[in-house]
C-alpha cells in the first residue's frame, strides 16, 4: 500500500476513534448526569451534537474510502474499510433517524414506548470502536 494512503488512514481512524470513544461512551452518558439537564434538553443537545459528529464521521468515512481505493490497500485493509463503511450507512442510514425521529418526540414531552433503536446505535458503535481499532493496528503492524 502506498506509504501516504496508509498514513492518511492511521490518521483519519484513529482521530474517528477519539471521537467515537469520547461523545458515544463519555459525553453522551455523563451530561444526564449534570445539574439542571432535564431529558428534554440532554435530547436536545444530543441530537445536535450527533448531527455534527454523524457529519465528521462521514467525512473521515469518505477520506478513508478514498485512501484506501486511491492507496492500493491490501485485501485486509480493503475488508476493513469496507466494513467500516457499510456500518457507517447502516447507523446513519437506518439507524439514526428512528432514533432521532424518537429523541425529537420525547423531548417535545410525548409519552412514547420503549424501544431497542437506542441499543441498536450503541452496538453500531461498539462494533466500529473495534473495527477502528483492528484497522489502526492491522497498519502499524
Amino acid at each position: 500500500m502506498d506509504e501516504t494512503a496508509r498514513d492518511l488512514i492511521l490518521a483519519a481512524a484513529w482521530l474517528w476513534l477519539g471521537i467515537v470513544v469520547a461523545i458515544s461512551f463519555i459525553e453522551a452518558p455523563i451530561k444526564f448526569r449534570a445539574p439542571g439537564i432535564t431529558l428534554a434538553l440532554g435530547l436536545g443537545i444530543g441530537r445536535l451534537v450527533f448531527r455534527v459528529v454523524n457529519a465528521v464521521e462521514a467525512a473521515l468515512g469518505i477520506v478513508i474510502v478514498a485512501a484506501a481505493l486511491l492507496g492500493d490497500a491490501d485485501g485486509t485493509t480493503g475488508v476493513l474499510v469496507g466494513a467500516l463503511a457499510v456500518l457507517l450507512a447502516l447507523q446513519l442510514g437506518l439507524v439514526r433517524p428512528p432514533l432521532d425521529r424518537r429523541a425529537a418526540r420525547v423531548a417535545a414531552g410525548e409519552e412514547v414506548p420503549s424501544s431497542r433503536v437506542h441499543l441498536a446505535y450503541i452496538a453500531a458503535e461498539g462494533v466500529k470502536v473495534i473495527l477502528l481499532v483492528v484497522l489502526g493496528v492491522h497498519l502499524l503492524g
